[in-house]
């Protein structure tokens, strides 16, 4: 499933946000994404990988999957400071034997409860409906991970069902253009 996402897509903008276009240097500044987050067991990652290995994989699968599927997470930038603080995006996602357009993102631990998860989420579904990339969009959380389900929740989204999925028990929450 490839999807025709215009360049706007690759240049997002929030009131506090920019995302853009990941590139293979932005590998250096996820390694510390790893460090001190105790949301890690939430990914379904390798956790017996070294950080760089982790941050360099994460990158390199984002920039393939901007080829193969058309978009991917993006790099956010807080523009008070300019720093790199996380990633975001619209992903398809196979669920259940069944496509969906997923709504993902990862902040690094400092810029956890700042609201930035609400407003990067919320905007990509913004541009996603606006866009007609899909008439619904999913989150996919483990069901241990609290901070993303608030997140989910305030993003207007509910429960569509539990589900097993990169060997973890998840909800996937869900929303549909009102």
């Amino acid at each position: 499933m490839k999807i025709n996402s215009n360049q706007n897509y690759f240049l997002q903008q929030t009131e506090r946000l920019t995302l853009r276009r990941l590139t293979a240097s932005d590998s250096n500044d996820w390694i510390d994404f790893f460090e001190n987050n105790d949301s890690l067991n939430y990914l379904g990652l390798d956790l017996t990988l070294d950080h760089k290995a982790l941050a360099k994989d994460w990158v390199m699968a984002q920039l393939k999957r901007y080829k193969t599927k058309g978009l991917g997470h993006l790099g956010i930038i807080e523009k008070s400071s300019d720093q790199f603080i996380g990633m975001a995006g619209i992903i398809p996602r196979e669920v259940n034997s069944k496509w969906y357009m997923e709504i993902a993102f990862s902040l690094k631990p400092p810029f956890w409860g700042k609201g930035y998860g609400t407003e990067v989420a919320r905007q990509l579904k913004k541009y996603g409906f606006e866009n007609q990339l899909a008439n619904q969009f999913i989150s996919i959380i483990d069901k241990r991970n609290i901070r993303s389900i608030h997140v989910a929740k305030k993003n207007d989204m509910q429960i569509l069902f539990e589900t097993v999925y990169m060997d973890m028990n998840v909800f996937v929450f869900g929303t549909e253009q009102k």
